[in-house]
Formats: structure tokens, C-alpha cells, sequence
């Protein structure tokens, strides 16, 4: 039979190639018997079993509760997963899945929604979608933002030149440097090296001592006497 089991002498048996009705994690929808499919297989025992040796109705209740119970198992198992999966949604994660040739690859994104199809619990990253199973690494949100934040401040400040060979040309680079700085919040600025804090704070005091020697000097002017009234 094509759903892989038989009837000999009246009763079920799973061939070797049959899915337990237990529910394996990596069989897909196609694989598993269903209740529709239990039930059809039930009607059939009946039909052939040998009626001088019938089942009695205790045996089939009894294999019809037994179905019930593994299927409550499965779905309970299915939702469990399907939680957890949805917990990866807005984080961004690593997905290692194994290629054709059998070498891994490494998918790393924002998790947009989940979907749950063929007993899997799939989630979507760039438009695609991966087997909650495959997630190797979850980073939550604003911990990435702070990160990527910190490494951004870290790669511009090493483009500026060193502080004593600064330029007024610079000062444009500083103040958005200084500003993005004070713009983060506490736990962002925690990400960026003390090291660096400071290393900003002095080309803030080398830039403003440029701008205050290229200011031109103030001319004082001769007090006008008062003219007479007319």
C-alpha cells in the first residue's frame, strides 16, 4: 500500500519503510500517517479480517486511543517547535545548512516571520526560507545594532589622520563622529573601548584649537567723539 503498512490475517502491519505514527522531526507531511490514513487502514482490517477469529471492539478502541494519544504527542511536540522557531522572529541569526556536494554554508540574517509547513518550522531570511533546525547562532537585535554601531565609530575613527596631522578638513569627519557618539544610547556606548572615547575627545581638543587659531584677530577700533547737537 502506498502509505506503508499492510493487512495480513485481518490486522496491521507497518512494512519496514513506514513511518512511526510517533512522528519523526526530519520526516516531512508525506511521510507520516495521519488520522484519515489510520482510519482508512482501520476500515480495511475490518473489512478483511477473518470472521471466524474477528477483533473484538476492545481491540479496536484500544488501537484507535493509542493512535489518539501519539497524535496528541505530535501535535504537542509540533507546537513546542513552532514556539520556539517564532522566538527567532526580528533576531538575527546564522543558519549552517549542508549543500549538495555535503559542505556546509552559513546564511546569516534578520528572521522576518516563520511559517510551519510539512511538520518543519521554516524561517524566513532575505526572502528565503531555512530550517529552524539548521540555526547554528541567535544574536538579539540591539545587540547587533550596538555592535554594528561600535565597529562603524571604530573604522572611521582609524580613517582620520593621526591627531597631530589633522586638518581643518577634518573637523566636518570629528563633529559627526561627536555627535553620532552622543547620540547613542548608554548600552551602545558600552560597546565602544574607553581607548577610544579618548582617542575621539583628542582630536575634539585638536580640531577646536585649529578653528580657533584660523579665527581672524578682532581689530579694535578708535572710540568716535560725540559731534555737537545741532
Amino acid at each position: 500500500m502506498s502509505i506503508g503498512a499492510q493487512i495480513v490475517d485481518g490486522k496491521i502491519v507497518e512494512s519496514a519503510s513506514a513511518v512511526s505514527v510517533s512522528g519523526n522531526k526530519n520526516a516531512t507531511g508525506g511521510n507520516t500517517m495521519d488520522k484519515d490514513a489510520f482510519l482508512k487502514l482501520l476500515v480495511t482490517q475490518l473489512k478483511y479480517q477473518d470472521p471466524l477469529e474477528p477483533q473484538t471492539n476492545t481491540e479496536f478502541v484500544a488501537q484507535y486511543a493509542n493512535f489518539s494519544t501519539l497524535e496528541q504527542m505530535q501535535n504537542m511536540s509540533n507546537t513546542i517547535e513552532m514556539q520556539r522557531a517564532s522566538s527567532y522572529v526580528g533576531q538575527f541569526v546564522t543558519v549552517r545548512t549542508r549543500m549538495s556536494n555535503g559542505e556546509f554554508r552559513e546564511v546569516e540574517g534578520r528572521v522576518d516571520y516563520v511559517v510551519f509547513e510539512n511538520n518543519r518550522a521554516l524561517l524566513s531570511i532575505d526572502g528565503a526560507l531555512y530550517n529552524a533546525n539548521d540555526v547554528y547562532a541567535a544574536i538579539d537585535g540591539n545587540y547587533k545594532t550596538a555592535f554594528d554601531l561600535a565597529a562603524a565609530f571604530a573604522k572611521a575613527l582609524s580613517d582620520l589622520p593621526s591627531v597631530d596631522n589633522i586638518s581643518l578638513g577634518d573637523g566636518e569627519m570629528i563633529d559627526n563622529l561627536k555627535d553620532g557618539f552622543n547620540a547613542m544610547s548608554g548600552y551602545q556606548q558600552s560597546f565602544i573601548a574607553n581607548a577610544l572615547i579618548e582617542k575621539l575627545q583628542e582630536y575634539i581638543t585638536a580640531i577646536d584649537k585649529l578653528r580657533e587659531a584660523a579665527k581672524p584677530p578682532e581689530t579694535s577700533k578708535e572710540p568716535e567723539e560725540p559731534g555737537e547737537d545741532v
